[in-house]
């Protein structure tokens, strides 16, 4: 069952017009959430970036975020999952042909759920192999990082990079060659134990993983370092790491001819047990 536009419908029903700017333009946002064990995590966290990315693009959301709570919970009960993956999406809507965005009188609002499928538990004893990118990440003063947009074509092109050079992820520069983000992740590595990973200032995505993984090295006292690097920063290393919110920690195993890394580091290690600790006190003092 997909919820769309203030009802749950069959999937073979769940139907948008080719009209929409979504579809013709990538003129919308989105949320990507997880639930485990019923309880979404860290949901006001991304109806907060969901609201923001709204008011970047001049985009009116016709929920709540409560009603928008209530409706993903709805989302989830109706096709019996748990431990899932959720999708908000918001589009400017239907209208004519046209960037005016006064074309469309009302956006469309779409919530999916799905079985969460977990990664290979190889990755996470040996870790992933990573490319630098060539594709370079959009830049900053031309669409703002902190809008999580539709918009994507900028992410599939590393990606395309990425699985041409047989690698699982791709990473993506900035306009002025420092490290950025990858295709859905943030990066970190160890240097000299030191955790470090590209500042918001470098033009990326404030992650909520991301995020959630410095709060719990801080705890740790695990010295963090948010700069701006250069691949050759890389050079040295002892372990590094992507994140995300359907990855959580994710050793990396290879970055281009940067660095090799032998399985999860250390420091690594500690942060997946953190993150894994955040989830259950989280899931563990929320009413599902």
């Amino acid at each position: 069952m997909i919820y769309l536009n203030n009802k749950l419908v069959p999937r073979n029903r769940a139907l948008i017009s080719v009209f929409d700017h979504g579809f013709l333009y990538g003129d919308g946002i989105y949320e990507t959430l997880r639930a485990y064990e019923g309880v979404v995590f860290m949901f006001d966290q991304h109806m907060e970036r969901l609201y923001r990315s709204a008011s970047l693009t001049d985009l009116g959301i016709p929920m709540s975020p409560d009603a928008i709570k209530r409706s993903v919970y709805k989302t989830l009960k109706a096709n019996r999952l748990s431990d899932a993956v959720i999708r908000i999406t918001v589009s400017r809507g239907a209208g004519p042909l046209g960037l005016d965005p006064g074309l469309c009188p009302e956006p469309t609002f779409v919530i999916f759920t799905s079985q969460f499928r977990k990664y290979p538990e190889k990755f996470y004893l040996k870790g992933v192999r990573v490319a630098i990118a060539d594709t370079r990440r959009n830049y900053s003063q031309a669409l703002d990082p902190r809008i999580k947009s539709l918009s994507f074509l900028n992410n599939v092109l590393a990606k395309i990079e990425a699985k041409k050079k047989g690698t699982d992820e791709a990473v993506m520069l900035n306009y002025r060659g420092y490290l950025a983000e990858g295709t859905i992740s943030n990066i970190f590595f160890v240097k000299d134990r030191v955790l470090c990973t590209p500042s918001l200032k470098v033009g990326i995505l404030d992650g909520i993983t991301r995020r959630t993984i410095l709060d719990a090295a801080r705890e740790l006292q695990i010295e963090t370092c948010e700069g701006s690097f250069k691949p050759h920063d890389i050079h040295g290393s002892q372990e590094a790491f992507i994140s995300s919110t359907t990855m959580e920690v994710m050793p990396v195993a290879e970055i281009s001819s940067l660095n090799k890394f032998k399985g999860p580091g250390r420091i690594t290690r500690l942060l997946q047990k953190a993150y894994k600790q955040k989830v259950a006190d989280y899931t563990g003092r929320r009413d599902q």
